[in-house]
């Protein structure tokens, strides 16, 4: 009896630790985000024509992600087929080991992709994911490589961790449904953006230290941006693969950094960011939810150094998050939000797209769908708005609403219903 007790104690103990953690970057959807968006300011400095694309990158790199590694050299090695018959005959698995940078503090990690057959007769699109999970876990029935070159052997998202994580962030924070991106056409590939650039303050600052040549990043999030340019590169003339319609997607931080990969990558043709919040989809200026200022004390690395003492000494970012999205102009851009996820602030979200959309226009594109509302989504817009009922997660229904996004831009073999369900 005592030791019953003692063990039961020892789990809610661990559990209560795990939800304080996690609700640490989500607050756990406790609260329902406004639909009201008539009341909110119009964000600051108005979007103007003409854009300046060049000057608008400069500004965001200096204040806010720090330099584009643009010059970091990529190199391919040993590559390997996984299943050759792979999903039961439905394509193939793969991987293949990248290194980025050069000398000793290059980082080498291994990328995992999946292809439909059809592929063979003409190419797909293609979606390149950073994932929080290991490879393990995102593949959990095959043979793939860990980051430290071990074969994996089942999933690591098992047991009680495992059951809290995906019980709150979803079934898809980890484990990616790849028979659903083949039903619809696309190959998909993937790897932690950690096994680049790790996310810790400490990792993530010795590790862009030693990255060369320069410029060095000096945020995680631009570092983990470069990580889909690489990749995409990696793939961009493989015969199988649509060089013109690779796409970025990322949930939170990788949301993040799929919106600066579209808008400094030439590679990347599309961003699906999910709930990306502060630093992505989410205004700068805004109150609500986590806020800039909270999010770079929490996870300095993410952003340029010393920002957060310098947005509590009274700095003010010249830029609010508009003309992020405006450099994508006119690459279809996804933003995913959940109803529950005041925490990313969605409010702002929508209202920074409208703000972008006359970019968007002024390119020969439509952008945000004429009389959109939070409540709508069309998966054919240049800026297409999602919101879901729940908090901060990846469910099935993100997995239908990203695949119809990609069927909608750049077509599919086998077209998906895009009426979908959005947030009441």
């Amino acid at each position: 009896m005592i030791w019953q007790i003692l063990k039961w104690t020892l789990r809610l103990m661990l559990a209560g630790i795990i939800l304080m953690g996690m609700s640490a970057c989500t607050m756990l959807g406790l609260n329902y985000a406004s639909l009201e968006t008539e009341n909110r300011p119009d964000p600051t400095p108005e979007l103007t024509l003409p854009f300046n694309a060049a000057a608008t990158r400069a500004t965001l790199e200096a204040e806010l992600y720090g330099p584009w590694p643009g010059e970091l050299p990529v190199s391919v090695g040993e590559s390997r087929i996984v299943d050759a018959d792979y999903l039961g005959g439905r394509g193939t698995l793969e991987e293949v080991l990248v290194t980025i940078g050069a000398g000793d503090g290059a980082r080498t990690f291994p990328i995992v992709i999946a292809i439909p057959n059809q592929a063979s007769e003409r190419s797909v699109p293609l979606v390149i994911s950073q994932t929080f999970s290991d490879n393990c876990s995102v593949f959990p029935n095959d043979p793939v490589t860990e980051f430290d070159g071990a074969i994996c052997e089942g999933s690591n998202m098992t047991g009680f961790v495992g059951f809290a994580a995906t019980n709150i962030f979803g079934t898809y924070i980890a484990y990616a449904p790849i028979d659903r991106y083949f039903d619809a056409g696309l190959a998909y590939a993937s790897f932690p953006g950690w096994s680049f650039v790790p996310d810790s303050s400490a990792g993530a600052d010795l590790t862009m230290a030693d990255l060369e040549p320069g410029p060095a990043p000096t945020s995680a999030l631009m570092a983990w941006a470069f990580g889909f340019h690489a990749a995409a590169g990696v793939f961009a003339d493989d015969p199988r693969i649509r060089g013109d319609a690779i796409a970025a997607i990322g949930h939170s931080r990788y949301g993040k950094s799929a919106l600066i990969a579209s808008g400094w990558s030439d590679r990347i043709a599309a961003a699906i960011a999910h709930q990306s919040g502060f630093g992505g989809g989410s205004s700068s200026r805004s109150k609500t939810g986590e806020t800039l200022v909270r999010m770079a004390k929490s996870y300095p690395h993410w952003l340029r150094p010393d920002l957060a003492e310098d947005l509590e000494s009274g700095f003010n970012l010249t830029l609010d998050q508009h003309f992020l999205l405006a450099l994508s102009a006119p690459k279809p851009i996804f933003l995913g939000n959940g109803r529950r996820d005041v925490w990313s602030d969605p409010n702002s979200s929508f209202v920074l797209a409208q703000a972008a959309d006359p970019i968007y226009e002024a390119s020969g594109v439509e952008g945000l769908s004429d009389g959109a509302t939070m409540r709508s989504f069309d998966p054919a817009a240049e800026i297409s708005y999602w919101l879901r009922v729940g908090g901060h997660s990846v469910v099935s229904e993100d997995i239908d609403a990203f695949t119809a996004f990609m069927t909608a831009h750049f077509g599919s073999d086998s077209p998906k219903d895009t009426t979908l369900q959005t947030a009441r």
